[in-house]
């Protein structure tokens, strides 16, 4: 569900954030143990596919998942929503979360947005990262989504943008990206 979505639908958000809970359930009951996918992994599957075999317990979800409290809910061709618990452990100094923690939830969302448009054999690397914090988050506030959009895939380029809403549709930030994109080291 997009941000406009959440908007234009008119539902409480109490029955998103139920709506979000539950999908977030879903994925961690089917989760493997968080690790590093191996080349055998990853060779052969399209990014998408990726992502399908990660959320299906397949793959496991990479590390700093685990240590940020967040988790990949959706993922379509061109479009990655993360979720995540805004939690008193990623504050700042000035009593809100620290911007690291929606860089890292947007960079997960608008460069895996960027990767799930990706054949079998091709990845990226982020030659540029753009956050805009618009709204302060605080523990008072129970799940976000970080949603990234293709706006541009190329042959050798790509370009995401992002959002990080709540339930009740308040946007947080607002990200885009540039990426690279090329063959893996062995591939065609």
């Amino acid at each position: 569900m997009s941000l406009a979505s959440v908007r234009e639908l008119g539902r409480p958000a109490a029955d998103v954030l139920a709506q979000w809970q539950a999908r977030e359930d879903e994925v961690k009951a089917a989760a493997c143990d968080a690790g590093v996918w191996s080349m055998d992994q990853v060779s052969g599957r399209s990014g998408l596919e990726l992502f399908t075999a990660m959320m299906d317990g397949q793959l496991p979800p990479p590390p700093i998942t685990q240590v940020l409290g967040y988790v990949m809910v959706e993922a379509g061709a061109g479009r990655v929503i993360f979720q995540g618990k805004p939690d008193l452990s990623y504050y700042n100094p000035l009593g809100s979360v620290h911007g690291g923690w929606f860089a890292t939830l947007l960079d997960s969302a608008v460069a895996c947005a960027v990767q799930s448009t990706l054949p079998a054999g091709r990845s990226y690397t982020t030659l540029e990262l753009k956050v805009n914090m618009i709204k302060a988050l605080t523990v008072k506030v129970p799940l976000v989504r970080a949603e990234g959009r293709v706006v541009h895939a190329g042959r050798q380029t790509a370009v995401a943008e992002g959002s990080l809403y709540g339930a009740d549709g308040t946007l947080y930030a607002h990200a885009t990206t540039t990426c690279l994109i090329f063959d893996l080291p062995g591939a065609r």
